[in-house]
């Protein structure tokens, strides 16, 4: 099915400003739902229609979705160590924000919904090994409960509403324009404290294994969920690779300051220690190939963060 009209929620913020970009590039007439809580009004491009407003609020977001045939539900609290003190908060954004977008959907005839659900869904596992979309969904933490539930409405809602839903699992993602917070994103929070001369601080024993995907192979598999005919499916979108947090210090201390050596500090609770993605159903779906390496990638990052600072 050709879209003509889509709705990002959350699209000035980090993953959501990539995709409205490639979604104006496409030809498609674009919304932008956002509180601007994260996201700032320079990453919406001019060519979009901006709306400021939160998820939390079902009219805003009633009058958000009219029109549009196709919705990207990107807005989210993203933050697993915040869930766990701010656990009520995450919910009222991650899960009840969630429902007031489908229920926009259902009254305002929406073709589909396409869903950023996180890697944070899985149950913890002791080796660093990839998993599948089948693998026990048991989250630790409120951001992957909210998560979890939210995927299974939208299954069901749409199912009875009569649009296709799909939820992609998001792994962790990097690249330019992640906003800076003490909580989210590994490799931005690493090179802003090597950028103010301070060594990162890795909390456990930096063993902890990752799957860094590069925010446009993000993007283009956003995309192919939207254009492929798999309503009802739930799918990985990782690089398919484990990086420890420790090879992540090594190449960004290497890269940036080679004097200075990572501190270590407790680790947090409700954070996976292995979370790497099994994209088999991906390639088999969707045709998506994650095309960025993060050694060739990680400059670029460097190069936009450096001129935020």
């Amino acid at each position: 099915m050709r879209y003509e009209h889509a709705l990002v929620s959350g699209g000035a913020g980090f993953i959501g400003s990539h995709l409205v970009e490639r979604l104006l590039r496409e030809g498609m007439q674009v919304t932008v739902l956002d509180n601007l809580s994260v996201g700032t009004r320079e990453n919406v491009p001019a060519e979009a229609t901006f709306m400021l407003g939160d998820v939390r609020d079902p009219d805003i977001v009633a009058a958000a979705v009219s029109g549009a045939d196709v919705v990207f539900h990107m807005a989210a609290r993203v933050s697993i160590r915040a869930s766990v003190a701010g656990f009520w908060k995450d919910a009222e954004t991650n899960l009840i924000g969630t429902l007031n977008i489908l229920r926009a959907c259902a009254s305002r005839n929406a073709k589909k919904l396409v869903y950023a659900s996180s890697m944070a869904v899985y149950a913890d596992v002791a080796d660093p090994v990839p998993l599948p979309e089948s693998h026990d969904t048991a989250p630790i933490s409120p951001y992957g409960i909210a998560k979890l539930a939210s995927e299974r409405y939208a299954m069901v809602v749409a199912a009875q509403s009569g649009f296709d839903a799909v939820a992609l699992r998001y792994f962790n993602t990097y690249g330019p324009r992640q906003t800076f917070t003490p909580y989210v994103g590994v490799i931005t929070i690493f090179i802003q404290r090597l950028l103010q001369g301070k060594p990162p601080i890795i909390f456990g024993d930096g063993e902890q294994c990752r799957d860094f995907v590069y925010v446009g192979d993000i993007v283009e598999a956003t995309l192919r969920a939207m254009s492929n005919d798999v309503g009802g499916e739930t799918i990985n979108v990782g690089s398919g690779e484990g990086t420890s947090v420790n090879q992540i210090a090594t190449l960004l201390c290497g890269r940036l300051r080679p004097d200075l050596s990572p501190q270590y500090a407790p680790a947090h609770p409700g954070e996976l220690r292995n979370s790497i993605a099994d994209i088999s159903k991906a390639r088999r779906l969707l045709g998506y190939e994650p095309q960025a390496r993060l050694e060739d990638k990680i400059d670029e990052v460097i190069a936009w963060k450096r001129g935020t600072i």
